[in-house]
């Protein structure tokens, strides 16, 4: 199974930053064939750790992961041991080039304390022996997939649009191991969730 580790905003912030992704370029109808891979506000979330295919039996280590994860985070913090990472969507920026330009919402607030449950997590995986991409954690939201398929000038009014975006703040008030399934229409299931507060 295709697992990863997130973090997912509340309702009223996906609402809030709906109603500015609607009105981007990538938020508009596209004729068909057109598509720019727009991601579903149900599926918008911050990705803590990508683990990638991992076998059937080791999915109970993977939630026993996650949740010696937590304690470890809570255990190495040096604030309040009860208090959980406040955030909020806001600015944005792209990854690749050409057909494979990703649009991506960032975050802002406490990052470092973010990165910390990433960082967490990396260390409970390894000991774990279970895979993950350690590539350097970048909290982003992914918005759409939309490659080529929007001009330049199009793109650069949704960096602007993101740019100048500031949501409401939210408590990351926990992280969910997440089955992903591929194809056309990728869906996410809820596998197990650590609370952090």
């Amino acid at each position: 199974m295709r697992l990863f580790v997130a973090a997912y905003p509340p309702d009223h912030v996906r609402e809030d930053f709906e109603g500015v992704v609607r009105r981007l370029s990538v938020g508009q109808p596209r004729e068909p064939g057109r598509s720019v891979r727009l991601a579903p506000p149900d599926q918008w979330h911050i990705t803590l750790a990508f683990l990638g295919e991992v076998p059937d039996p080791k999915a109970d280590a993977a939630r026993s992961t996650v949740d010696r994860a937590v304690e470890r985070w809570r255990a190495d913090r040096t604030g309040d041991p009860s208090g959980a990472p406040a955030v909020r969507i806001a600015g944005g920026g792209t990854f690749g080039r050409g057909r494979f330009t990703t649009l991506w919402a960032g975050l802002r607030g406490d990052l470092d304390e973010l990165a910390g449950v990433a960082e967490a997590l990396r260390g409970e995986l390894r000991a774990a022996h279970l895979p993950y991409d350690n590539k350097r954690f970048r909290p982003h939201v992914t918005v759409a997939r939309p490659g080529d398929r929007i001009t330049a000038d199009e793109l650069a009014a949704d960096l602007a649009s993101l740019g100048a975006y500031e949501g409401p703040v939210w408590t990351v008030a926990g992280i969910r191991l997440m089955r992903s399934h591929l194809g056309p229409r990728p869906s996410y299931d809820v596998l197990h969730e650590a609370p952090l507060s």
